[in-house]
């Protein structure tokens, strides 16, 4: 019979509290509140990010990769605005008492996450509730006093640039939705790839020494680059064109697109990819690319904010190309 978790207590300080270990102010988890001191001459950044099963994530899906994705999509959010993480509060929303094993699996994915990212747990709460899981993340930054990167803030003839490769978050999401996707045209290695990029994205971190330099602005891509990028251009008050040629994407996003050319639109405005879309102003261009020498992220110039407004898509003759959607919104779709 498999065992579960018959009382709060024991969930908390069984496998949560563990990950509160070196955080001063989490207390252990055994206070109703926590404390983070900031360090002289500097901001907290906050962002809450909240993931829920059938719309972030499936329910067959791995509890540590639900832990890890649901950490990482929040400290993506700091990572946009050049924060540093320091820590994080989670509230959990179980439909039912969740299995000891489930549960060490999750909180195995938090440690390697927080690890990685370099932040720790210190609160939230556990609840039960009559829908789906859900896992409410409100993660905490510091950026230098003053110095946070907005997204609002970008000006036309400002030069767009992205981190990374797109669109392979949501093509791993459609292998999962059907394991037999494409099988016949992607190698066991690309589907491991495509999927991994999906279950288990990477927040830009490495980047806060360039964006807090040269950003005039900067956002993370978890929408689709074609909605996340009208964002910023909108707030700019300008437009863009870019050639989807010169979008940076995965030797398997290649290949995927090739053998069924349907998929394009996926790459642009499937969302889920978790990278960084910033503007620089002309006059930082040289400073930006030499701090991008020594920071271990591919970066992509692909296009310049001009006078109008909107966002141009154009395919390899440099036809506006036309999309179904224009990227994922919460309230027009049931799920990715």
């Amino acid at each position: 019979m498999t065992a579960r978790i018959d009382n709060e207590t024991d969930l908390i300080q069984t496998y949560l509290a563990p990950l509160a270990a070196g955080a001063p102010g989490a207390f252990g988890l055994q206070d109703d509140a926590a404390l983070i001191s900031p360090e002289p001459g500097t901001d907290i950044v906050i962002s809450t990010d909240p993931v829920r099963a059938g719309v972030h994530f499936l329910e067959s899906h791995r509890a540590g990769d639900i832990a890890w994705k649901a950490l990482a999509v929040n400290i993506s959010d700091l990572a946009a605005k050049g924060a540093k993480p320091l820590a994080y509060t989670m509230a959990l929303a179980f439909p039912d008492a969740p299995e000891r094993a489930w549960m060490q699996s999750f909180a195995d994915g938090l440690r390697a996450a927080q690890t990685e990212f370099g932040c720790h747990l210190i609160g939230g709460d556990t609840d039960r509730t009559s829908g789906p899981l859900s896992v409410s993340i409100t993660a905490f930054g510091s950026v230098p006093q003053g110095r946070m990167v907005q997204r609002t803030t970008a000006k036309a003839g400002d030069h767009i640039f992205v981190t990374g490769t797109l669109g392979d978050a949501a093509l791993g999401l459609a292998l999962h939705r059907d394991p037999a996707f494409l099988s016949r045209e992607l190698s066991s290695g690309n589907r491991a790839f495509l999927s991994g990029r999906y279950l288990r994205p990477s927040p830009r971190v490495a980047l806060a020494p360039l964006l807090l330099s040269c950003a005039s602005a900067s956002l993370d891509v978890s929408d689709g680059l074609i909605k996340d990028l009208g964002r910023l251009a909108a707030a700019a008050k300008a437009g863009v064109a870019i050639r989807f040629a010169g979008l940076p994407l995965s030797p398997p996003a290649r290949h995927m697109i090739s053998a069924a050319p349907q998929f394009t639109e996926r790459i642009v405005a499937g969302g889920d990819d978790y990278e960084i879309l910033f503007a620089v102003p002309p006059g930082r261009l040289e400073t930006m690319r030499g701090i991008a020498l020594a920071i271990p992220v591919q970066i992509t110039e692909i296009g310049r904010l001009e006078a109008g407004g909107g966002v141009t898509l154009l395919d390899a003759s440099g036809q506006a190309m036309h999309l179904g959607g224009g990227g994922y919104d919460h309230f027009s779709r049931v799920a990715r």
